[in-house]
């Protein structure tokens, strides 16, 4: 038997062949809503043009040299005009849906965010279209941020999480590492975008592993691991 990654089981059927476990009386998850989710640094609100458009596209342009836009399909956009027009239809969308990552401090979005292939039948639901300005990288808004996004997905009963990226983007990569999301491979030549090909990197978390995820990032979140300039005591990975 050929077999990639982990295929151990316990389960056979009446052939004496390995088989999947059963998942007992599944019933569908539900859709994400366009609800705010609210946390102690920032939080999460649904994508509206007019409340969140403006602060994004000043945050964005912090950027000068546009290198946060390499890895996105789209942009980057010079214009407000240009960039508010591409986003409203991005706010009108269910999948994906899309949010606005709020620093509470300031009361202005900094980045954003969406779920997308949402598949309730199976309870599986991907993070994706992560776009963080530099006022929100490195910052604990930041991963607070992707804390709710899992946490939120988790609670509504999905099994799976997604986080695929350009194999070639090595901050996401990482990124989707220290948030305790599992490489699974790599799909060669799965899309082209830009004009390029894309090699697409896959990481998953699923619902056993998130009771234990979940500690750990509480844990990190608390107060107390941030010194009063916001610089964190231990690392995610250490807690």
């Amino acid at each position: 038997m050929v077999c990639w990654g982990v295929c151990m089981t316990t389960h056979f059927n009446s052939h004496g062949q390995p088989i999947g476990s059963p998942v007992g009386d599944w019933q569908n998850c539900l859709a994400p809503t366009r609800d705010s989710y609210i946390g102690q640094y920032g939080q999460i609100e649904p994508l509206q043009v007019g409340q969140h458009g403006h602060d994004l596209f000043s945050a964005f342009v912090d950027a000068t040299d546009n290198a946060d836009w390499t890895y996105l399909p789209y942009g980057p956009f010079t214009q407000e005009k240009e960039f508010l027009a591409w986003l409203s239809t991005r706010a009108e969308s269910d999948d994906p849906l899309f949010y606005a990552i709020i620093d509470k401090a300031t009361g202005k979005a900094v980045g954003m965010a969406s779920y997308l292939r949402i598949d309730p039948a199976n309870g599986v639901i991907e993070v994706g279209h992560i776009h963080f300005s530099r006022r929100l990288q490195k910052t604990p808004i930041a991963t607070e941020a992707m804390y709710l996004m899992m946490k939120q997905a988790f609670d509504l009963g999905y099994r799976r999480y997604e986080w695929k990226c350009d194999a070639h983007n090595a901050p996401s990569c990482k990124a989707a590492k220290r948030l305790g999301l599992i490489y699974e491979g790599t799909f060669r030549q799965a899309v082209m975008y830009k004009n390029r090909n894309r090699d697409t990197a896959w990481f998953a978390v699923i619902d056993r592993d998130w009771p234990l995820l979940q500690g750990r990032f509480e844990q990190w979140l608390k107060t107390s691991n941030f010194d009063a300039k916001g610089r964190q005591r231990r690392r995610l990975q250490d807690c």
